[in-house]
């Protein structure tokens, strides 16, 4: 629980002592005005909190919450070029990768953006004319993305996400996804492909990470065996994005097949950059410039717009409210739209690696819970597999629900003819999402009151669990830009009220350093392992065939 202060957080503190009593239903009861108070729209976007157990006086204390710990000013120093990653000494400017061209406050910054992104534009362009050939004169139709964390999740999910808005090109093009070390992902993709008419795309920010490099030297020694050693099969077939040029140079990567990212770029902020490579392959040059300008729009809404009616602000203050003051260390993310099937394992990383953290900037423990379990899956799928938990269970979890208002635009599909049977479909996923949302927050009271009057203890539901609605007018470039962002700066709003840097992974990168000392163990390259632990030492013996266990 949180440790009290004499501020808006005691205040807080002191609301919550009277407010878990109350139940969603007398909050609704009591204010007929309760979802037009609790919502909020912008552009393309709808918020609909009014079923967060929230009032008045605690989104305003709340707010007052946020000012107090300098919200404001930390906005500020987000949007500049001070190292506000204070550990790693580095500035965290991921929203300089969409900048407009012409760009009156940063116009150097957004000049060094644009160069990348028009020589990717112009890849792009030239693969989709049919007009990239690989090292034997055939037209490349297979692009596989070799990556992890941030250069895997990020372009995986948006490219799943905008398959609607897939561009017709000279050739069918498919771009694949790589990211698991042991070779799986990449071992069932290359029993589909020529090596004639693949490309690879090589991404890693350090290009060090031994997961991608392991993968990427696999699908080298693939195209070698079939089409040479010659210099130009790697130089034809293979394709960089690091912030290290040298070593894409060193592992032989072409010059003009190199794409530089930048220090102040976390990886799991990167989709915006060159590392989206594969999102504009999928989606053309018009439609990436569309995903920036969406992600732009939410950073001046970010920037400008008072925190009562501050989409991303509202969402951490709600966030921060239900982890710290409800207590529950639980948050689920339920898309009723299949195309955001990945939307929730990319937040995984966004949000849990951002503040998964129990240090303050001063270098003091923590003094509240941080960042919550996140998880959830497409919502028709999860009503068959976890909702018992959410409805019945003995856990409070907060969900986000998220859903597109319109969908199956008869202009949009080849298959217009079935334009009405699908938009009926997308009727019924909407109306499960608006049920469970409604399950959720009233329990027995959405229920008939005669069904109510003769139900076992077994069926019947207690509600008050707290839930937001996010409506997009339509699941577009556009407004998955806008989304993404919205929760990118929602993670930054809690690490401000939580006092924590959200721009370092220390955590993941010791792990990498520990595999690191393994590895030889395995490889047979040294056997002393003494230092190690005894279950560690156990369990290496039995990897390397010296014990039955």
């Amino acid at each position: 629980m949180f440790n009290p202060k004499p501020s808006s957080q005691q205040c807080l503190l002191d609301l919550v002592t009277q407010f878990k009593a109350q139940h969603l239903t007398s909050l609704f009861e009591h204010d007929p005005t309760r979802f037009e108070t609790f919502s909020v729209r912008h552009q393309d976007l709808f918020l609909d909190y009014s079923k967060q157990r929230v009032n008045k006086e605690i989104i305003n204390h709340l707010v007052q919450w946020a000012k107090q710990q300098q919200l404001g000013h930390w906005i500020q120093r987000l949007f500049s070029t001070e190292a506000i990653n204070y550990t790693e000494q580095r500035a965290a400017m991921h929203w300089a990768l969409r900048l407009p061209v012409q760009d009156d406050q940063h116009p150097e910054l957004a000049c060094a953006v644009h160069a990348q992104l028009e020589r990717m534009y112009a890849l792009v362009d030239k693969i989709h004319a049919g007009q990239y050939r690989g090292s034997t004169g055939e037209v490349i139709q297979d692009v596989v993305n070799i990556g992890v964390g941030g250069s895997d999740l990020g372009p995986l999910m948006a490219s799943h996400a905008l398959s609607d808005f897939k561009i017709k090109t000279a050739k069918p093009l498919q771009v694949h996804f790589v990211s698991t070390m042991d070779g799986s992902q990449l071992s069932d993709i290359l029993h589909q492909l020529r090596p004639e008419t693949t490309l690879f795309i090589v991404s890693s920010k350090s290009f060090g990470t031994i997961d991608t490099l392991s993968n990427a030297q696999t699908a080298r020694l693939w195209l070698e065996k079939a089409l040479g050693t010659q210099d130009k099969v790697v130089k034809s077939h293979f394709v960089g994005v690091s912030t290290k040029p040298e070593k894409m140079s060193a592992w032989g990567i072409a010059k003009d097949k190199q794409f530089l990212l930048w220090d102040w770029v976390g990886g799991r902020y990167s989709l915006w950059s060159c590392i989206g490579l594969p999102i504009a392959l999928n989606i053309g040059v018009a439609g990436f410039r569309q995903f920036l300008a969406g992600a732009y729009a939410i950073d001046q809404h970010f920037q400008q717009t008072a925190f009562d009616q501050n989409i991303p602000v509202l969402m951490g203050l709600l966030g921060a409210w239900n982890t710290n003051f409800l207590d529950m260390q639980t948050h689920a993310v339920l898309p009723y739209d299949g195309r955001l099937k990945y939307f929730a394992s990319y937040l995984q990383q966004l949000e849990m690696e951002s503040n998964g953290k129990s240090t303050q900037r001063n270098g003091q423990p923590v003094t509240t819970q941080t960042c919550p379990i996140l998880w959830g899956e497409v919502g028709p799928n999860a009503q068959h597999a976890f909702y018992q938990l959410l409805h019945q269970g003995t856990h409070a979890v907060s969900c986000d629900f998220i859903a597109p208002v319109k969908r199956y635009n008869a202009d949009q599909f080849t298959y217009a003819n079935n334009a009405q049977a699908l938009t009926e479909q997308h009727h019924l996923a909407l109306s499960n999402c608006l049920a469970q949302a409604r399950l959720l927050a009233f329990g027995n009271q959405a229920l008939d009151t005669s069904e109510l009057e003769h139900l076992p203890k077994y069926q019947q539901y207690e509600g008050n669990q707290a839930s937001s609605m996010l409506l997009v007018d339509e699941l577009n470039p556009y407004s998955l830009g806008m989304l993404i962002a919205c929760y990118e700066h929602k993670v930054f709003v809690q690490s401000v009220l939580w006092n924590i840097n959200p721009f370092d992974q220390w955590g993941v990168e010791k792990g990498k350093q520990i595999a690191n000392q393994l590895l030889p163990i395995l490889n047979g390259e040294t056997v002393d392992c003494s230092s190690l632990d005894s279950s560690t030492q156990g369990l290496l013996q039995i990897l390397l065939g010296k014990s039955n266990g």
